[in-house]
């Protein structure tokens, strides 16, 4: 009874894993794939011919002959060495030695497609050995063949440079007219900055691809633009900084709130915007160092506009003695910053108390002036030398930090004080 069973048992499970198998390459066709090629060639390498004559069989000795002959001519081209054609009641067996791969192989197809040969034993070896003076045929020829091309297209070549040259004219053409055109409707110069670069990139775009069609005839557009679809995917991670900078320079002088001529801050650099361009963008610094700055960095950081607005307020700390009256030392302090000539906006002139100091009535003075840093400057330095002459002028005293020194014990205050008096008497 157990055998039966297993007998059952093996009768239903060997044809659902014949199924399953034959599943499985199915779906995997790769693996199908090779499998039919292995086979295929292992039936090539072993297959016998398709009919076996019995009667007027070509002799062996005719058959070595036949292939000796066609074997010395490929000896003199270089193809076989030393090559030698055994035969044994139609099974040839070969000899010796090979240049290439493929010329050993070419040596079995033709004694395998020899008349009455039943089978081919190639036992033809592969030569490495490395001949310098084939090499340097080699060489030589490819150089030749290159110069000959070279020569041969150097026409085309030549009308490919015209037609760069032409697509640089048209580029700066081009773009002095965009640039006549949005001045006559007041653009941003950023914006026109903008639009004048895209401009010369697709003029040069469309300008390389009809060299590369001169100059290529094979090419067409359609082949050229999918080569670079192509390559866009290695390009793109090649240059990941570079793609990084041309959108954000196309972002900053779209829709960035500075133009050239603008006072920026960018972590520690301050400065003049002098130019922006897809790539980065230039910076003089107040010291008259020019920083070049990738587009990228900007986009990306905060970025303080120190000129977008024409006015900026100015804050200053003045303080006064405590002996002072506090609305007087307020009325003078205002009074002096509305007289200065680099204020803005006299009527903004704020002058507010803002602390007990140590040893001074501290007041805030603001007011309005240039945006620009040297006009700030300016602004600063007037306003705190007509503050000190009218305190001046009014006797109200700015003082320097009071200090008050106390000792518990008093023999240390007798000795300081006699020092002092000693030192006034002197």
């Amino acid at each position: 009874m157990p055998r039966i069973l297993f007998c059952l048992l093996v009768f239903t499970l060997v044809p659902w894993a014949a199924e399953l198998h034959s599943f499985a390459h199915a779906q995997d066709p790769f693996a199908a794939a090779q499998e039919a090629e292995a086979s295929q060639e292992g039936d090539d390498a072993n297959e016998p011919a398709e009919t076996v004559s019995v009667e007027n069989v070509a002799d062996d000795q005719a058959i070595r002959d036949r292939l000796l002959k066609i074997y010395q001519a490929a000896e003199k081209s270089g193809w076989l060495t030393e090559a030698e054609v055994l035969l044994d009641s139609g099974i040839v067996t070969l000899k010796g030695q090979s240049d290439t791969e493929e010329h050993r192989q070419w040596a079995a197809n033709v004694a395998r497609k020899t008349e009455d040969v039943v089978a081919v034993i190639n036992e033809l070896t592969v030569d490495h050995q490395v001949d310098l003076e084939s090499t340097s045929d080699v060489v030589a020829d490819s150089l030749n063949t290159l110069w000959t091309d070279f020569l041969a297209r150097s026409p085309l070549l030549l009308a490919a440079l015209v037609i760069l040259v032409l697509t640089s004219l048209t580029a700066k053409g081009v773009g002095w007219g965009v640039h006549r055109l949005l001045d006559q409707r007041g653009m941003r110069a950023s914006l026109k900055d903008l639009i004048y670069q895209i401009t010369a990139i697709l003029i040069w775009i469309v300008g390389f691809l009809v060299a590369t069609v001169v100059a290529f005839p094979g090419m067409t557009p359609s082949k050229a633009l999918t080569v670079l679809g192509l390559g866009s995917v290695a390009i793109g991670f090649a240059f990941k900084d570079i793609f990084e900078n041309f959108f954000a320079g196309i972002l900053i002088l779209w829709r960035y709130p500075f133009d050239r001529g603008d006072y920026i801050t960018c972590g520690d650099l301050t400065g003049e915007v002098k130019e922006i361009t897809i790539r980065n963008t230039m910076i003089r610094k107040l010291d008259g160092e020019l920083a070049v700055v990738p587009n990228a960095s900007l986009f990306k950081n905060n970025v303080d506009v120190l000129t977008s607005q024409p006015q900026r307020r100015v804050r200053i700390i003045c303080g006064v003695a405590y002996d002072e009256d506090v609305d007087q030392s307020r009325d003078v302090i205002a009074q002096a910053v509305q007289s200065c000539q680099s204020v803005q906006g006299k009527r903004t002139v704020e002058v507010f108390a803002q602390e007990f100091a140590s040893s001074s009535i501290n007041f805030e003075v603001a007011w309005w002036t240039g945006s620009k840093p040297v006009e700030i400057r300016r602004s600063r330095d007037e306003v705190v030398a007509a503050i000190k002459r009218a305190l001046d002028d009014a006797g109200i005293e700015i003082p320097f930090p009071y200090r008050t020194l106390t000792f518990k014990n008093p023999a240390i205050g007798e000795v300081v004080a006699k020092a002092t008096q000693h030192g006034e008497e002197t």
